[in-house]
């Protein structure tokens, strides 16, 4: 397994639209896409790929971290294949870390837990239809590996 880029960072924040009037309004990024299904409210921006950052909604109350704001997860890109997301999957797991494979069409994702609980992703980029369809870079379904 080998890292080749950093691939985006998603924050965790208390509205949505505040964030997106803050990030594109302010700061100028361009809004790609949208994501809210199940309980999960997501804006995707892109700085010339699929999608580069991104914030999801959370209540701000808790003392769970994934209810309050902060990192999500960062993500890293390491490689094209499902080839190269299966042999990151058999070393994370070797090594005792829990993985938690989802397809977001656009990319097929390893999730998990950094030793201190922050959130991190290795990805493969699978799908350029993003391209033409920006939305579908908001996509999640469970992946088989």
């Amino acid at each position: 397994m080998k890292i080749k880029a950093l691939g985006h960072v998603v924050l965790r924040v208390t509205n949505c639209e505040r964030a997106e009037q803050f990030y594109n309004g302010v700061l100028g990024l361009p809004i790609c896409a949208h994501y809210d299904q199940d309980g999960m409210k997501m804006t995707f921006f892109t700085l010339g790929n699929h999608h580069d950052f991104a914030v999801s909604e959370v209540s701000g109350e808790g003392s769970r971290s994934e209810s309050i704001p902060g990192l999500e997860h960062v993500a890293f890109n390491i490689g094209t294949n499902l080839d190269d997301l299966r042999e990151a999957k058999r070393k994370l797991e070797g090594a005792g870390i829990a993985v938690n494979p989802v397809d977001h069409e656009v990319t097929k994702s390893l999730y998990f837990k950094d030793p201190d609980g922050n959130g991190v992703e290795l990805y493969v980029d699978a799908s350029d239809i993003w391209r033409r369809e920006p939305q579908r870079v908001a996509q999640v379904r469970p992946l088989e590996l």
